[in-house]
């Protein structure tokens, strides 16, 4: 059990925070910018700052954190269905999670709280898929 999880809690895990916290700045930034500022829908300002955040985040994790030297379609292909599957799936849970849990506050409050959940369980979701799935050729070959 301990294997496991030191297997997962690593440098990469390292690594893949630090360049999140960085995404986050930017992402972040935008979506909230966007949907608060420019009156954007909750969903066209998040997908924003994946679809920008996603883009810096393939480059920076797939050579810093897990150093992965793969040239190919299919990965591309394979960090694009990582991405709209943990966006989805973090999205579609924190808005209705949160608007239940605060029933009574307002759209704008829930949907800022229920974006800021949904970064959350995306990121988890996100390392796990780029880690065992787009980015799974080192893992499987033990290479750094």
């Amino acid at each position: 059990m301990i294997k496991k999880i030191r297997s997962v809690v690593d440098v990469k895990l390292i690594k893949f925070l630090i360049i999140g916290a960085l995404n986050t700045l930017v992402g972040a930034g935008l979506m909230f910018i966007l949907y608060n500022l420019a009156g954007c829908s909750y969903w066209f300002s998040s997908a924003a700052n994946y679809v920008v955040g996603s883009v810096l985040s393939y480059f920076l994790n797939k050579y810093i954190t897990f150093q992965n030297k793969t040239k190919s379609i299919k990965q591309v292909v394979k960090f694009i269905i990582n991405i709209l599957v943990c966006y989805f799936v973090a999205y579609g849970i924190a808005k209705p999670l949160v608007k239940w849990i605060f029933s009574s506050s307002s759209t704008k409050f829930t949907d800022n709280i229920a974006m800021l959940a949904g970064m959350c369980i995306f990121t988890g979701l996100n390392y796990i898929g780029q880690r065992f799935f787009a980015f799974a050729d080192n893992e499987k070959t033990g290479e750094k």
